[in-house]
């Protein structure tokens, strides 16, 4: 549960009893009504609503404050949660150095939609698939289009035919792998299914995409839940942790960073600045100290102090002579002689933008550490998307969130169903 326990989905409360009717209209002024009679029309969906909120201001202030206020008074939110999200939100704000409206507008839906649990409601889904569509339209330009030509060109399951689908997945950084794996599932199915000809072949494909991508895990029940993040420098891996805390934090959760990449420059004071504009707990120690030290200890600290989940971030590059997979190695070893099932879970932390690396980062990273999930950064913009399906089809090892722009509220869960529809519709 996030902080609105007494949420009502999709309606405007009514209040209980006629008394409660009676006082909120004595004490409601001309905008409140009208802003009640706009809420009451307007089709229940988490934008539509901010539409109406926001309309006419431009910058935080009161006048946002008391919108969003009468905004949660309506949906049956208790008062004191109320008051507790816009804390939290301003002190975001502020930390963030955000100001105007048009800078902070998709970050406060996704506060809101997080902390009122509607992050799976249809607005939120569409809202996401919007981005998602947009963040890889230079992938789609790489595979589908090509595929649209290959049609085009040719209408039979051929040698060429498949020798040019294979050639264009390659192209688009899906892998060699990958790439034969794809094309041998599909002419099986094509050839048991008798197909004459390509007309219906994308959809086939698009079919077959939604498949290859392995279940998400269960939520761990282990607490504290210990998640060990590694990766290479510059995938993204510290600022992915503070994203990750932060739905943690909105989601009602205690969440503990503790800075284990000892070696990078600044990468323990960077933590620490996210730590506090997220609010979450930070445990750190010297710069060069070892960090299976930092891990243990801060495993310790969150038995201690109550913490719900711990993210433990790595080093991604090596400043001495020591190997980076065996320091990683004897992280893993240091903290299961804490909790002989942790970390419960590791994530690694993989640049889309470049392509087959990420596919042989994925193996050495999993020689060493239990990978149990990936997280794919800066999937926006790239024309090497199609790694996505060759981590798929080549490690099955889920993809949990994808990075699709700067913002907090750009790392969002991973669909395999929705990546297979916006590359290819």
């Amino acid at each position: 549960m996030g902080f609105f326990s007494n949420w009502k989905k999709n309606r405007l409360s009514q209040g209980e009893n006629t008394k409660e009717k009676s006082l909120a209209a004595e004490q409601s002024t001309d905008w409140q009504n009208r802003l009640k009679a706009e809420l009451a029309k307007a089709t229940p969906q988490l934008s539509v609503w901010l539409s109406h909120i926001l309309n006419g201001i431009e910058q935080k202030g009161d006048e946002l404050w008391q919108r969003i206020a009468f905004l949660l008074h309506n949906l049956g939110v208790d008062e004191n949660e109320s008051q507790k999200f816009i804390d939290t939100f301003s002190a975001w704000l502020n930390e963030m150095d955000y100001e105007l409206v048009d800078e902070f507008r998709s970050e406060l839906q996704y506060h809101l939609a997080l902390t009122l649990e509607l992050e799976d409601e249809e607005d939120e889904r569409d809202r996401l698939f919007l981005k998602l569509s947009e963040g890889i339209g230079k992938t789609r330009e790489q595979l589908s289009l090509r595929i649209d030509r290959l049609l085009s060109f040719n209408n039979r399951f051929d040698d060429e035919f498949w020798d040019e689908f294979e050639e264009i997945l390659i192209m688009a950084d899906v892998g060699y792998t990958a790439a034969q794996e794809l094309r041998k599932r599909l002419s099986e199915k094509i050839r048991k299914q008798k197909l004459p000809d390509s007309e219906n072949f994308k959809e086939l494909l698009k079919q077959e995409l939604t498949t290859i991508f392995p279940k998400q895990p269960e939520a761990s029940k282990q607490k504290p839940e210990i998640v060990l993040v590694v990766g290479v420098n510059g995938a993204g891996k510290t600022t992915t942790i503070a994203k990750l805390a932060h739905r943690e934090v909105l989601l009602g959760k205690k969440v503990l960073l503790a800075a284990g990449d000892t070696f990078r420059a600044a990468a323990i004071e960077q933590l620490q600045i996210w730590s506090k504009r997220i609010g979450a707990g930070f445990y750190a120690k010297t710069h060069g100290c070892d960090p299976a030290a930092v891990a243990f200890e801060a495993f310790d600290l969150a038995e201690k102090d109550g913490y719900d989940i711990v993210f433990i971030d790595t080093a991604g590059r090596m400043q001495t002579k020591v190997g980076l997979m065996e320091e990683l190695g004897k992280v893993v070893r240091v903290i299961q002689k804490k909790n002989s099932q942790a970390p419960h879970r590791t994530l690694l932390v993989l640049d889309a933008t470049t392509g087959q690396n990420a596919l042989s980062q994925t193996e050495l990273f999993s020689k060493v550490a239990p990978v149990s999930e990936i997280v794919l950064t800066k999937l926006d913009g790239t024309a090497k998307g199609g790694v996505v399906v060759g981590i798929a089809l080549q490690y099955d090892i889920p993809i949990s969130f994808i990075g699709l722009g700067e913002q907090m509220d750009d790392l969002r869960p991973f669909s395999g169903a929705d990546f297979a529809a916006a590359l290819l519709d």
